[in-house]
Order: C-alpha cells, then sequence, then structure tokens
C-alpha cells in the first residue's frame, strides 16, 4: 500500500543544509547513511539554538536509541536539502522526533526519519527526566 508523504505543513521548524560533493554515492545521488547525518545535525541543531540544554558538555545529554527512514525520493549534491522537524511524542524521558527531509523548496518530504533519544544523565548514562525549560521547548514543536 503506497504511503501518503509528509507535506511542509506538518513540521514546525526548518534549517537549510548544504550538501557536499561527498555526500553522492556512485549511482550519483545521497547515500543512505547520509540522511541520518542530516538528521541527526537537525535534532541537535535545534536543542542547541533552543538554548535549554549545554551540549555537549551538560549535566543531561540525549543519546539515540531507535531510528528509521522511509526514502520517497533522491537527494544529493548540489541540491540544498530543507529540514522539517517536529516532536511526535514526548515522554518523562524520552523524545520522538520526526525529521522531514525535503528538496529545496519542494511541498514534499523526499525522506522522513524517526529519531528517538533517551535523556541521560552525563555522568551516570541513567535515564533522567527532561529538564523543564527543554519539555517547554519541546512542546512548541509538538505535532502528535
Amino acid at each position: 500500500m503506497p504511503r501518503t508523504r509528509p507535506s511542509r505543513a506538518e513540521y514546525a521548524d526548518f534549517q537549510v543544509m548544504t550538501t557536499r560533493w561527498q555526500d553522492n554515492d556512485v549511482y550519483g545521488h545521497m547515500n543512505n547513511a547520509v540522511y541520518y547525518e542530516y538528521v541527526d545535525a537537525c535534532v541537535n541543531r535545534w536543542i542547541m539554538n533552543s538554548g535549554t540544554l549545554e551540549i555537549p558538555h551538560g549535566p543531561v545529554v540525549g543519546l539515540v536509541v531507535e531510528t528509521a527512514c522511509l526514502f520517497h525520493e533522491s537527494l544529493g549534491f548540489p541540491d540544498p536539502v530543507d529540514c522539517g522537524l517536529r516532536v511526535g511524542r514526548i515522554g518523562n524521558s524520552s523524545v520522538w522526533y520526526q525529521v522531514g527531509l525535503f528538496r529545496h523548496g519542494a511541498r514534499l518530504a523526499a525522506a522522513e526519519a524517526r529519531f528517538i533519544h533517551v535523556y541521560v544523565d552525563s555522568r551516570t548514562r541513567r535515564p533522567v527526566p527532561l529538564p523543564a525549560e527543554f519539555k517547554t521547548a519541546l512542546a512548541e514543536i509538538h505535532r502528535p
């Protein structure tokens, strides 16, 4: 059964990423592993811009525990990529980020990724409740 591709309107925050020559593989499109680099950068840039966690040396850090990506069309150098971000679920110590990767200016996502962080004490690596200020920022981009 064909899946409906998400549109720009379903995402709360956007960042434009510049593709690099090295992103393309021998088939002339962006290698699947590179999509995850863009997803990781999108999530962490938003966290840093929110000013709510001290990355990378704060008392609380997010560890990736699950990822998935559906690919709808190819992306690659030299086209910029628009990364749309939303939060699908806010737990006690976890966050489900959803990232849409769009060809620059396109209405429909070329790929849609899920990226789940569990937030832990940076020393013990044990799960901790999300800091209140961080949880408030997440709520602003929450789109269940």
